[in-house]
């Protein structure tokens, strides 16, 4: 058995690693990739102690630190979270099963998705919500992108070094990006914006070829030649298999007071799964940190102290 089993390996889980790690616990991922969120932003420049790097980049560094503490990777999707006497069991994919004495839900967000016609039997066949690692795959060719936040405007910013032309679909006219990054998709010439405009259908044969976008205000539909489409169009919480064990808000977020407890005594969280403000690579880190020294209070029945009191 377990003393504490970390659903989900972004920076908040592979923080929560590293302390639990350090404090001898008996400890486990169960994560389908390494790296979560982090993996997908191409530039860090504001995490302390790090010069400006890729996001991979400071995820392998995160990873070493978790590989020194000697914590187990189980490779898998968690489908299933049961209390059972004093402990727990973490079932993956369908009959593998784990059982430990706490767990700590790291498992942040996944991309949302449009829910057009053509969008699942294209996924990754043109369809991706990963322009940083996708984009190098559409050299010369030309792209579309969706959404109109930070995430958006980077990945075209981006995107414009590979491709020979992106489009830049946002259902405003107002972008909800740093106004600096704004001007520069702005006076870049390889990018098309295409606002107050949605799409509603995803063409292709093997590969995607086109793309219809409806424009909001008009209602007249166009047909873009596309070779790939990318999403940035925010993200959602699939909290669906402990959302009986625990309270969660009406964002599926994991509800969590100041030390990173559940509503489930042995039950922690930490990082953008929960209802925590600011969703940000070194706060979801912080929250890591401190939802591993709260589980580690509960494993071995100390309380939580301050060093003031």
């Amino acid at each position: 058995m377990y003393d504490t089993i970390i659903i989900g390996a972004g920076p908040a889980g592979l923080a929560a690693a590293i302390y639990a790690g350090r404090k001898k616990l008996k400890t486990a991922i169960i994560t389908i990739d390494v790296g979560g969120q982090g993996n997908l932003t191409s530039h860090i420049e504001n995490y302390p102690g790090a010069l400006p790097q890729s996001g991979m980049e400071l995820i392998d560094k995160f990873k070493q630190q978790v590989d020194a503490q000697g914590v187990e990777f189980l490779f898998g999707k968690a489908t299933e979270v049961k209390k059972v006497d004093d402990h727990f069991e973490i079932v993956v994919g369908n009959t593998e099963i784990h059982k430990t004495k706490s767990i700590i839900l790291t498992y942040g967000k996944v991309p949302r998705r449009l829910g057009i016609p053509g969008e699942d039997e294209f996924f990754g066949k043109g369809v991706s919500t990963c322009a940083t690692c996708d984009g190098p795959l559409y050299k010369n060719k030309i792209v579309a992108i969706v959404g109109g936040g930070n995430s958006a405007v980077e990945a075209a910013i981006d995107l414009s070094t590979h491709a020979e032309k992106v489009y830049l679909v946002h259902r405003r006219q107002e972008f909800r990006a740093d106004e600096v990054t704004i001007e520069k998709i702005k006076t870049n010439p390889k990018i098309e914006l295409v606002l107050d405009s949605v799409p509603v259908e995803i063409k292709g044969e093997r590969f995607v070829n086109a793309t219809v976008v409806e424009n909001k205000v008009t209602k007249e539909q166009r047909e873009i030649k596309i070779d790939g489409l990318f999403l940035e169009i925010g993200y959602v919480v699939d909290s669906s298999f402990v959302k009986e064990l625990i309270k969660i808000n009406e964002y599926n977020e994991v509800i969590v007071n100041s030390i990173g407890e559940t509503s489930l005594k042995g039950v922690f969280a930490a990082g953008d799964v929960t209802d925590m403000p600011y969703k940000q690579a070194i706060i979801a880190a912080g929250e890591g940190a401190k939802a591993a020294l709260s589980a580690y209070a509960y494993v071995t029945g100390m309380k939580p102290t301050t060093d003031w009191h």
